[in-house]
């Protein structure tokens, strides 16, 4: 079986990407779109553990390292509700960097595990996050541009991955993007709802 290797990652965010997204539709057709509606955990005690459900199904990713002002993040596990405490007990919670609070169910609806366990933790939040994504294809790196709502604030990211780290360099160059900050998913949000600080 061969070996699955995680992407390393570029993201930045802004208002908009007029030019940016100009350059992407020249140098690529459109390949499609999709849109979803997930819900983020964040941490205030956690930057290296990506939390989010979707469809009911948990997905955590974990830093790995970084490279050329590049970030690779790799799987850590898929969870599906309902879901067992000793799945959040032993797989879930330490994720977070935070104290568990005590569990009084043996297994948890998501609906339960965000109302009784995640929003009264006062170091957790459940943040909604919609997207809809367009998919292209630029230097051979999977690219794309989305438009993302962030608890109903609206911002739009751009996003070039690839496991060959100089592709994605280049493919930056053609799209403009050398000059842009890049910030993941959990940085972005942490900044929306004030965890983090703003850059100057």
């Amino acid at each position: 079986m061969n070996e699955i290797k995680p992407r390393f990652e570029f993201r930045t965010w802004a208002r908009n990407f007029g030019k940016v997204e100009e350059k992407m539709r020249k140098l690529s057709a459109c390949l499609g779109i999709r849109e979803s509606a997930e819900t983020y955990i964040i941490s205030a005690g956690n930057d290296e553990n990506n939390t989010k459900i979707r469809d009911k199904l948990m997905d955590i990713k974990v830093f790995v390292t970084e490279r050329e002002g590049l970030e690779q993040w790799n799987p850590r596990m898929k969870g599906e509700f309902p879901m067992r405490a000793a799945m959040l007990e032993s797989d879930v919670f330490p994720a977070f960097g935070v104290e568990m609070p005590p569990l009084q169910r043996d297994v948890y609806t998501l609906e339960q595990y965000l109302d009784e366990v995640i929003r009264p933790h006062p170091q957790l939040s459940a943040v909604s996050v919609f997207k809809r994504r367009f998919a292209f294809t630029i230097n051979d790196c999977i690219t794309e541009h989305a438009e993302i709502r962030i608890n109903g604030a609206g911002l739009q990211t751009v996003a070039v991955e690839s496991v060959d780290v100089p592709a994605i360099l280049e493919a930056k160059k053609m799209l403009g993007l050398d000059e842009y900050e890049n910030v993941n998913y959990l940085r972005a949000i942490k900044r929306v709802i004030g965890l983090e600080a703003l850059p100057a």
